[in-house]
């Protein structure tokens, strides 16, 4: 996992997440068994309450015909922001709806940067926007996601 925020720490926005976050070892279970984002070396960077930062790297497996990187990597990646971002609070939180708006090509060898931020949270649903950037900033994708929170406990990170 890239640099995850504990409970009882700051973010970088100055927000103490150990009263309104999971803490670091919870997110770092979930990252753990996140086989997906960890076969892809998708990398969990920063994650505070309601927020996530997620990097990958476009391989050349990931380019479509057209030598551009495959929009459905790009939405994997902005989604996994979006997941990180909802379940910071803690109860079990999934996509009940999602849309992604193409801007820009990526290439292969692209550094990419999804940064997921929490909109709107009411209940059981929430409205999170991610910003998929290349790493010197430009825009390639703009997602929102909806989510809804599951009734029950949330999971508890194995001791």
């Amino acid at each position: 996992m890239g640099r995850a925020v504990s409970g009882g720490e700051q973010d970088v926005m100055g927000t103490d997440i150990g009263s309104t976050g999971v803490g670091q070892a919870r997110i770092a279970a979930l990252y753990e068994r996140d086989r997906t984002c960890r076969t892809l070396g998708i990398t969990l960077d920063e994650v505070a309450a309601g927020r996530a930062v997620m990097r990958m790297r476009v391989t050349e497996s990931m380019v479509n015909g057209h030598g551009m990187a495959h929009g459905g990597y790009l939405f994997l990646l902005a989604d996994a922001a979006f997941s990180y971002a909802c379940n910071s609070y803690g109860p079990v939180t999934v996509a009940q709806a999602a849309q992604v708006t193409f801007l820009a090509p990526a290439a292969v060898d692209d550094e990419l940067v999804a940064e997921a931020v929490e909109r709107a949270r009411a209940g059981r649903s929430g409205i999170y926007d991610v910003t998929v950037r290349q790493a010197a900033g430009q825009v390639v994708a703009e997602f929102r996601g909806q989510s809804v929170m599951l009734a029950g406990k949330p999971q508890q990170a194995a001791e």
